[in-house]
């Protein structure tokens, strides 16, 4: 029974964990958001923001403590998956704090759309962003080998979007890329980060170093890229900093950050992304 206690106790920290998480960053969400529009103070109370309020909290703080829940399971050594020959597979890369068990949804509805050869991989926010750019390039060769293919799709969610795009844009990985999807990357960092107690974390700082120079390097070419964003993204903040200057730009609303993971919105727009035919 003593470890049943312990389970019990530990499972209601988390959840408290994750509702203060929650309540904390979408505060802060309207802060920047209210301090931008300050004539929309005044409606703050209003019936229809408070309507909006519970749809938009709720499915956040469930999807938080969903993935918290998960990455247990994600420090097990992951299988070799089965996977086709001759296709080209698709690599998620999930963001800080998390682990490859967060995509368990997210890849079976892809799968359920019809993309195949889907694949993960554990990339810790304790290592630094050219430890991880390298061990995704090692993952893209070990693929494009095993299944005879010259490339494949990344989809970085949060922090994976950013080492995405430092493979491709800084580490001439253009050319083994095809498709280029973002969720919720903050390509211009996070007013967040200093929370972060990750030594990656400190990379997302709007103005750093790494972020100038990122952003200085020209569009990838041949690579077609769509960057998914949602407006009320709790944890990109402010949100223009999801945004991208270059690609395909597809705005969500009603949703934060984790649950771009989980919400069919985002989850059709990946899959568009993936299987549209490239233009003539």
């Amino acid at each position: 029974m003593s470890l049943l206690y312990v389970l019990i106790l530990l499972l209601t920290l988390l959840l408290i964990f994750d509702l203060l998480v929650v309540l904390l960053s979408f505060s802060i969400l309207w802060y920047e958001y209210a301090n931008a529009h300050p004539e929309l103070v005044k409606h703050r109370c209003s019936r229809a923001n408070l309507r909006r309020i519970i749809p938009l909290l709720l499915p956040e703080f469930f999807f938080n403590f969903t993935t918290l829940l998960t990455v247990p399971f994600g420090l097990f050594p992951a299988g070799r998956p089965q996977l086709k020959r001759g296709v080209t597979p698709t690599l998620l890369l999930h963001g800080l704090f998390v682990n490859r068990a967060c995509w368990f949804w997210f890849g079976s509805r892809l799968k359920r759309h019809g993309c195949e050869n889907i694949v993960t991989i554990n990339l810790s926010g304790f290592h630094s962003e050219e430890v991880l750019t390298e061990l995704l390039s090692k993952k893209i060769d070990e693929l494009r080998h095993r299944l005879g293919v010259n490339k494949v799709n990344l989809v970085g969610h949060s922090m994976g979007g950013i080492i995405a795009r430092n493979f491709v844009q800084r580490r001439g990985g253009q050319d083994k890329v095809d498709r280029l999807i973002f969720l919720g990357t903050p390509h211009q960092g996070s007013k967040l980060t200093p929370f972060s107690f990750m030594p990656l974390g400190k990379l997302l700082m709007p103005g750093s170093d790494f972020l100038r120079r990122l952003n200085s390097e020209p569009e990838p070419a041949g690579v077609l890229t769509v960057n998914i964003y949602t407006r009320k993204d709790n944890m990109v903040l402010p949100n223009t900093s999801a945004q991208l200057a270059w690609g395909t730009q597809v705005e969500l609303d009603d949703m934060g950050h984790t649950s771009l993971l989980y919400r069919a919105t985002a989850i059709d727009a990946t899959a568009a992304a993936l299987t549209a035919k490239p233009a003539a």
